[in-house]
């Protein structure tokens, strides 16, 4: 046993090593939007690991099942060594002479955000971290992001052969995976099938377009009609005269404002369903004010994918959404 040690820290050690002065950080594992927590076992069962739960676990906003925005897994101090410290999201919780908080990027493996939270005591650490909590979610998500970003780009399409997308003007990081299903030059659609459970597949879908920016101010309030109107027009069921998409009824999207390519856009997440008919699911949408060309430029990635959780496919989409490019 003590030589199979030996031999597994001595590969180890020149993994991460090359030549005989340069030091290179192992790849980092974890799932997406997972944080491991490194605190005490009696701060996560008390009030301290309620903060965190109760903050990291508020619902994806749109998703037919809820599910959290993070999922977090704890581990004590002591646990905290070299196998535990290439997760790729880390929180670490302690406690010092003064409160603190500060992010730091791929500390002990790549990519990687460990993120530390110090207070002089635990109300002082569930203060510290009460008051950076909105930053710490979206350090989080941000990185995340931006690895499946990176993750798409060493497997992306070839966007030229798409006309829709050289007559809008507009670039994604879109993996492989996706095939066309429409591109008329005004309209675009990918699909890309899904493994959804027990010998049933699902599917994750874009759509991009544009229309004409009429007015600014209503924008938001126009959202949900455009993609009702687009649904109807692009997207039919098994009967297009009677059946297509639009969005749920029942529930009300939320929408909200952010920037994409450095131009004012509206998120909108919500639920789709084809009208007189059973199928149904998650979607978001971006519709980006592009001034220069007086329009506004719509990415929209929706699941469909039964009886399954879909926090990460939605994630997926936005995170091709998140690297648009408009020329």
């Amino acid at each position: 046993m003590k030589k199979i040690i030996t031999i597994f820290s001595i590969a180890l050690f020149f993994n991460s090593c090359v030549g005989t002065d340069k030091f290179v950080l192992r790849t980092s594992l974890g799932k997406v939007n997972k944080v491991m927590v490194v605190t005490k076992a009696s701060d996560w069962t008390g009030d301290l690991g309620t903060a965190i739960r109760n903050s990291f676990g508020e619902l994806v906003v749109g998703l037919p099942q809820p599910e959290p925005m993070l999922s977090v897994s704890q581990i004590g101090p002591n646990a905290f060594g070299s196998m535990m410290n290439i997760s790729r999201n880390i929180l670490i919780i302690g406690e010092g002479e003064k409160e603190d908080f500060y992010i730091k990027k791929n500390v002990y493996a790549q990519p990687q955000t460990v993120i530390y939270v110090y207070g002089t005591d635990d109300a002082s650490i569930i203060k510290v971290f009460n008051e950076y909590k909105k930053e710490i979610i979206s350090a989080y998500i941000s990185s995340d992001i931006l690895m499946t970003q990176n993750i798409f780009k060493a497997k992306q399409l070839e966007l030229s052969e798409f006309k829709t997308l050289q007559e809008i003007g507009v670039s994604f990081t879109i993996p492989k995976e996706y095939k066309t299903v429409d591109d008329t030059g005004e309209f675009l659609w990918l699909r890309q099938h899904l493994k959804s459970g027990i010998a049933k597949t699902g599917s994750n879908n874009i759509l991009v377009y544009a229309i004409p920016l009429e007015e600014e101010l209503k924008v938001s309030e126009n959202i949900i009609a455009v993609r009702n109107r687009i649904g109807k027009k692009h997207i039919p069921g098994s009967d297009p005269e009677t059946m297509y998409m639009i969005t749920e009824e029942a529930y009300t999207p939320h929408t909200s404002e952010t920037f994409l390519d450095g131009k004012k856009a509206f998120e909108t997440r919500g639920k789709w369903e084809v009208k007189n008919d059973f199928m149904a699911g998650p979607f978001i949408n971006y519709s980006v004010v592009d001034k220069a060309r007086n329009r506004i430029v719509v990415f929209e990635g929706f699941t469909y994918a039964p009886s399954v959780n879909k926090r990460a496919f939605i994630f997926e989409l936005e995170a091709i959404a998140k690297s648009m490019k408009i020329q």
